[in-house]
């Protein structure tokens, strides 16, 4: 994203840097509220005249993309909150930096939860050829697993591809996969049966089903703060009630629970109990007992998300474990260790609601892709899947211990114990500033802000240790953060 200004080029610097922040605000890099820098220090990181900056920015206002407040500077708009007036927008129809560009798809523009940062993120390092600390996946060599195009050769080979491509999978999804999904979940303590097990589109779309059917706009949700940014945005975007209980090392805070079901009714409590992103943290077995006891009093089900699970220890407790899917649903997915692309994922619930999950999918889907589900299960039949996970834990624990000895060491605190995927750091600055001088570096990071309910500056970031065992970055990281420390 990172664009440098040039005098040799054919637009203007004033065209250059109007169309650099006019990107940045499409994309969601710069949200909603954000406030862009002051004339004199926009003039200083460019290396432009105020004149310049000055333009640009009437530029970017002109074309209804930011607005000035007296005495505070220009700010992104919110396209939700505030739309444009009719003779604004027929202002801004008249005005174009590059018509070259199409308008990013995604959520809508200036959407107060910035999930889209985020999700955009993970496409970031094929553009700027780097690293990305913020990124939400593995990198891409240690997800080369051949082993699943051998499988997916074998089951579409001959009349097998002629079978599978003239008529729809199966509705609940291809009953070997699904087979293989129930030994592997007893294998950790989950007792679920064939009958109770739903493929999906990744371990997204099974949340998804999961809101769609057992909820209706206005409901109040319980989710975890910090927590999942894309989450948040989705159930916002479906008009539920989104209510933050806070996480901590143990699990959630039973006391802010206890406040919601007595007063709200909730219907729902969404946790990612092991691994939680963005923490790392690990649910106890005595809080995952507390979680069950209150779902069971007040009537509400708990969704426990499952998708850091081949990357966990077999043994770590889970709801879905104590709760033997009563109250519980349990959500998993393969994205995260094997091919982000192909959106394999799956649910587990109470038999009572598995009919109403199926329906909620075949609205949405109709069906599930056969022919990646049975290469899926030949490979954990096999034991291909489970040996590419071990290898994957080894390759994590090395990044990890890099990556925390290079956080530390350029002065950031952990404030959750570093385990799993991603570490949880408090770099002693607001990190929504941080993202965007480290994005004129060409990095992108994910600013605390991002990973709650409701946003709110914050000091901490979430980091990929995988993606951070770059020294380079660290170095970047400091000198950007000595400057703005010099600057405050």
């Amino acid at each position: 994203m990172s664009i440098s200004l040039s005098r040799q080029a054919a637009l203007t610097l004033t065209q250059q840097l109007a169309e650099r922040l006019a990107e940045r605000i499409h994309t969601r890099l710069l949200p909603a509220g954000a406030r862009l820098p002051s004339v004199r220090e926009c003039a200083r990181q460019q290396g432009v005249s105020p004149y310049t900056v000055v333009a640009a920015y009437d530029l970017l206002q002109a074309q209804g993309l930011v607005e000035a407040r007296p005495q505070r500077g220009f700010f992104v708009r919110d396209f939700v909150q505030n739309p444009l007036p009719a003779q604004e927008k027929k202002a801004q129809a008249a005005i174009k930096v590059d018509s070259t560009q199409e308008a990013p798809q995604g959520l809508a523009p200036g959407s107060r939860i910035n999930a889209s940062m985020l999700i955009r993120g993970m496409f970031v390092e094929s553009v700027a050829g780097k690293p990305q600390p913020g990124a939400g996946v593995l990198p891409a060599e240690w997800l080369d697993a051949g082993f699943l195009v051998a499988a997916m050769r074998k089951v579409t080979s001959g009349q097998a591809l002629r079978e599978s491509l003239v008529r729809y999978g199966e509705p609940m999804g291809d009953s070997s996969l699904r087979e293989a999904l129930a030994r592997r979940l007893q294998r950790i303590g989950i007792a679920a049966v064939p009958s109770q097990i739903i493929t999906t589109m990744g371990a997204t779309q099974a949340l998804d089903i999961v809101s769609r059917a057992l909820l209706q706009p206005g409901d109040p949700v319980m989710v975890e703060e910090p927590g999942w940014a894309v989450e948040y945005a989705r159930l916002a975007a479906m008009g539920m009630r989104v209510l933050p209980v806070p996480r901590g090392p143990e699990g959630p805070d039973m006391a802010v629970m206890q406040r919601y079901c007595e007063t709200m009714a909730p219907k729902l409590y969404v946790s990612v109990s092991v691994l939680h992103n963005p923490t790392g943290y690990s649910l106890s077995a005595a809080s995952a007992h507390e979680v069950l006891q209150m779902a069971q009093r007040y009537g509400f089900y708990v969704v426990e998300d499952d998708s850091y699970c081949h990357i966990a220890p077999d043994h770590a407790p889970r709801v879905t474990v104590l709760d033997r899917l009563q109250r519980s649903i349990y959500i998993s997915g393969f994205a995260k260790v094997l091919v982000p692309n192909w959106r394999l994922g799956y649910l587990a619930a109470p038999p009572d609601l598995v009919e109403r999950l199926l329906d909620t999918k075949l609205l949405s889907t109709l069906s599930t892709p056969t022919p990646m589900e049975q290469a899926l299960a030949l490979c954990m039949e096999q034991g291909q899947l489970r040996r590419h996970a071990e290898r994957l834990r080894q390759h994590l624990a090395k990044a990890r211990t890099r990556s925390v000895a290079l956080a530390q060491a350029a002065g950031c605190r952990f404030v959750a114990e570093p385990a799993g995927m991603f570490g949880w750091v408090d770099t002693g600055v607001d990190t929504e500033v941080l993202t965007q001088h480290l994005l004129d570096e060409g990095y992108m990071i994910a600013p605390g802000a991002m990973f709650h309910a409701s946003r709110r500056s914050s000091t901490c970031m979430r980091i990929n240790f995988a993606t951070t065992q770059d020294a380079a970055f660290w170095r970047v990281f400091e000198r950007v953060v000595a400057r703005m420390r010099m600057q405050a």
